[in-house]
């Protein structure tokens, strides 16, 4: 069997951006460089969104951006401008091609569908396949989202609605979210946080058709793509292993208060092309410890005091939105950091320090 300088183990998200990364810099030209990824076919499985804080390879995959977003709770909505940071959204169809199509030019990539196809005793490893524990206590972010498209123009395409908490909270944390392509186009999303252990809350198309008849008042409409997964907010076990690096949410990539994933992944990419000729003796790159802080006791509020989110996410909005953008995308500083605090009922949250 063929032995590889470098293997990535799952070609997904974070073990293409890598690849990509790679790749465009010129760091395999005498490397070679095996992608373990079992599916079949790159096809359309996912939408990755986030606030653009700063650069990224991927701007060509953006399906759209926009400059302003609302929160919604049963007391009203409350809308915040973000042109500073637009809000996009990409369309993992797009990103697989773009990334798939740079990558077979280079004779020293290959695909397998199992690593034991190959040699890797000598290899660094890069592994973007988590282990998760399955406590019951763990909590998830976990969601279904339809694209829809509708006959008549029903959307405002100019600004997203983030967060809509004006629905059935079943004493857990759920919202919708609605991201508007096109004025008769939309994805829409239903989003709850809690330990997966309640299958009431998992009848997730009867809760998007409700939705979307009763709320939004569609009533003629085609479901385009249907998207459905589940994000964990706990890191896995990120152990530093000879010759190998966790990327992805393996290596602790997601921020546990959001589930946002993408950029992380993006500057975790150029972290490691960076050093990519010290690689083994690379420290492990992680997200800031105060964030890392700071979603731990907030997971810890959401978990005691689930009928109070709704109250708690509306305050933190409160603040400049380039203050919360900054704040949910690592990008804040201290003061932001104090603008928000000063926001939100601090009670629950001195309660859960412990």
């Amino acid at each position: 069997m063929k032995e590889y300088d470098y293997v990535i183990l799952g070609g997904g998200c974070a073990g293409l951006s890598l690849a990509y990364e790679l790749n465009i810099h010129n760091k395999l030209q005498n490397k070679t460089l095996a992608i373990i990824e079992p599916r079949k076919d790159y096809i359309r499985d996912k939408t990755w969104s986030f606030w653009k804080v700063f650069e990224h390879n991927f701007e060509d995959c953006i399906k759209k951006s926009w400059g302003n977003f609302s929160i919604n709770s049963e007391t009203g909505t409350r809308y915040l401008e973000c042109k500073e940071f637009p809000y996009q959204s990409i369309d993992s169809g797009l990103f697989y091609k773009k990334i798939i199509n740079n990558l077979k030019k280079n004779q020293n990539i290959n695909f397998f569908k199992s690593v034991h196809e190959i040699e890797t005793s000598k290899s660094f490893i890069f592994n973007s396949v988590p282990s998760l524990d399955q406590k019951g206590n763990n909590l998830w972010q976990h969601f279904c989202g339809y694209e829809i498209q509708s006959i008549e123009n029903v959307f405002d395409d100019k600004i997203i609605n983030l967060m809509d908490f004006d629905c059935e909270q079943k004493n857990y944390v759920h919202f919708f979210y609605t991201l508007p392509f096109e004025k008769n186009k939309a994805l829409i999303e239903t989003t709850w946080l809690s330990c997966m252990n309640d299958p009431k809350i998992m009848n997730y198309d009867d809760q998007i058709k409700e939705y979307i008849e009763k709320k939004l008042r569609i009533k003629n409409y085609e479901i385009l793509y249907k998207e459905q997964g589940a994000i964990p907010l706990f890191h896995p076990l990120n152990i530093k292993k000879n010759k190998q690096i966790n990327i992805g949410t393996a290596g602790g990539m997601t921020r546990l208060s959001t589930g946002y994933t993408f950029l992380n992944i993006q500057e975790h990419s150029r972290y490691i092309r960076e050093n990519i000729e010290n690689i083994s003796k690379l420290s492990i790159f992680e997200i800031d410890k105060k964030y890392q802080f700071l979603d731990k006791i907030f997971l810890r509020v959401i978990q005691n005091y689930p009928g109070e989110m709704r109250n708690i996410f509306s305050s933190m909005f409160k603040v400049n939105a380039a203050k919360i953008i900054k704040f949910l995308s690592n990008e804040s500083n201290i003061f932001d950091d104090i603008s928000i605090i000063l926001k939100i009922p601090k009670k629950f949250f001195i309660r859960s320090l412990f």
